[in-house]
């Protein structure tokens, strides 16, 4: 796993750490995968095998991964992204001028030095207003300055209101990032989220502020699949069909360690219904299973927390006597004040909601703090479920990751009865250790000592909060003025546009997770 403070890497298990067992032994009549969370059509697109996995926790350690794989694709580099910024610079820590560590110098030297080479930039057109306002000049300008081979675009093909909001770099479709790390300004940080980083800063040099992310790095079958998938945005957004490279040598970067080999990932998508295409959304029927499923604990961190049915859910959950423990990790703020006014205001009203049902004391909404008790802004999209699923993406959980813009998840499950499941369950789990270590100042195994003690998820974490430094500090909402009150009851600037899967969700793998307990109980485990 990589670290984005300087690339380092860890390995995929952690010999300290305690494998855990299955999580019921498997009934021999049922065959592996019976009672799987990724379901082809369903909670996912497909599944295709990643030769190799990584995971960078925050963008320093994938933004100088992406700058050495631009310079050395062979055949062709495509960013599908909700923002873009071609003045940051990949590697500010590196030694060597400025000019030539912004990502725009780095694409025009990899094309330069590379007849054989193109390189594809889509952002969508609001994106683009937004970055306008910071000083850059119209992606449309940038095209018309820049070598044939290098290409700037924009997507307007979405509904009004709607965003495409993916997160995809594909090198020569034989590797591809994918996750919620936007190659833009204000992204770059390290995982100790110091309180002063002087490598921290805008292109104008303005100082930013800590920032948490994180995205993937897959290479095999996977990288083709999301390489088709970002070919289609691409045909989607300029009109030009671009065939896949079936030609490229083998492109994992040797720096980087895998977190795993040999594993499945599945694509999920959120695609809105728009001309003439339906709505695909996988993203939210995963979201749906991950709740229903989830035995002992939930732990997500997001951007918002402002989907109506996704509370309904989780309070759902907290109500039953044996349900999971469910930990969310938020910004203390959104980023911006319209988003605030959408997103704020609804945390506050589901909030509300949760707390009423968690009647068992399972739920909490953290918020991460520097030594300084700085705020770190929180932007990365993460689930892990028990020690069965990790999820990272793009999405949010607000309503319009589910069915108005367009959205990339990618999965990694512990299937039942597999040969690996004790493996892939250890690295499930092992992260999300790792995350909260990140945030609470402390070390893994320390986390899951804690947990492991207390026998409770939300337990662990608060024996391991502090009241000063580095930590993590629980949300408490503002009050909500007559005004903020009437837009989170109306949902106006965030209405759902998705068909309610809950109930049949609920039944569903309900009935599983309870099937489960019942086998647990019954077959010996030796």
């Amino acid at each position: 796993m990589s670290d984005g403070d300087d690339a380092a890497t860890e390995p995929a298990t952690d010999p300290a750490l305690a494998v855990p067992g299955p999580r019921a032994p498997v009934d021999p009549a049922e065959p592996p995968g019976h009672d799987s969370l990724l379901v082809p059509g369903e909670t996912c697109w497909r599944i295709e095998r990643a030769t190799r996995l990584a995971v960078f926790v925050d963008a320093a350690g994938y933004f100088a991964t992406l700058k050495r794989a631009v310079l050395s694709a062979q055949r062709r580099v495509l960013f599908i992204g909700w923002d873009f910024d071609p003045r940051i610079r990949l590697d500010p820590p590196a030694a060597g001028p400025a000019r030539g560590d912004r990502l725009g110098a780095v694409l025009e030297q990899a094309v330069a030095r590379n007849p054989d080479l193109e390189v594809g930039v889509l952002q969508w057109d609001l994106g683009m207003l937004r970055a306008l306002g910071r000083g850059l000049q119209p992606i449309v300008l940038l095209d018309r300055r820049t070598p044939d081979r290098l290409t700037f675009a924009v997507d307007t093909h979405h509904p009004v209101g709607g965003a495409h909001h993916e997160k995809i770099v594909v090198v020569d479709d034989c590797l591809a990032f994918a996750g919620g790390i936007d190659v833009t300004a204000d992204r770059w940080d390290t995982s100790d989220h110091a309180d002063d980083n002087p490598h921290r800063r805008r292109p104008s040099g303005r100082p930013t502020g800590p920032w948490h992310d994180v995205t993937t790095l897959v290479s095999g079958p996977a990288a083709v699949a999301l390489g088709e998938l970002a070919r289609d945005r691409w045909e989607s957004g300029t009109g030009r069909r671009l065939e896949q490279v079936t030609d490229a040598d083998e492109c994992w970067p040797e720096d980087v360690e895998p977190l795993l080999t040999d594993v499945d990932l599945a694509i999920s998508r959120t695609r809105p219904e728009h001309g003439g295409a339906s709505l695909v959304h996988e993203v939210e029927l995963l979201w749906l299973a991950v709740i229903a499923a989830a035995r002992r604990s939930l732990y997500v961190e997001s951007q918002y927390f402002a989907s109506r049915r996704i509370a309904e859910a989780i309070a759902d959950r907290l109500r039953e006597p044996d349900g999971p423990d469910v930990v969310v990790v938020n910004p203390w703020t959104a980023d911006g004040w319209l988003s605030e006014k959408a997103m704020g205001t609804a945390r506050a009203k589901l909030l509300t909601l949760v707390r009423a049902a968690d009647v068992h004391d399972r739920f909490r909404l953290y918020v991460p703090v520097t030594e300084r008790r700085e705020h770190v802004y929180v932007h990365a999209k993460v689930t892990v479920v028990d020690d069965r699923l990790l999820r990272i993406g793009s999405s949010n959980v607000n309503n319009r990751s589910m069915g108005l813009d367009t959205e990339c998840d990618v999965s990694i499950e512990a299937v039942a009865g597999t040969p690996r499941q004790a493996e892939v369950a250890a690295t499930v789990l092992g992260f999300r250790d790792r995350l909260l270590a990140e945030h609470l100042g402390c070390t893994p195994e320390e986390v899951a000592a804690a947990v492991e003690e207390t026998g409770s998820l939300v337990r662990g974490i608060d024996r391991l909060r502090r009241p000063t430094g580095r930590s993590l500090a629980v949300f408490e909402p503002p009050d909500l003025g007559p005004a903020d009150r009437a837009l989170a009851e109306t949902e106006l600037l965030d209405p759902e546009h998705t068909p309610n899967r809950w109930e049949r969700t609920q039944r569903f793998f309900g009935r599983r997770r309870r099937s489960s307990r019942t086998r647990a109980r019954r077959v010996p485990t030796g």
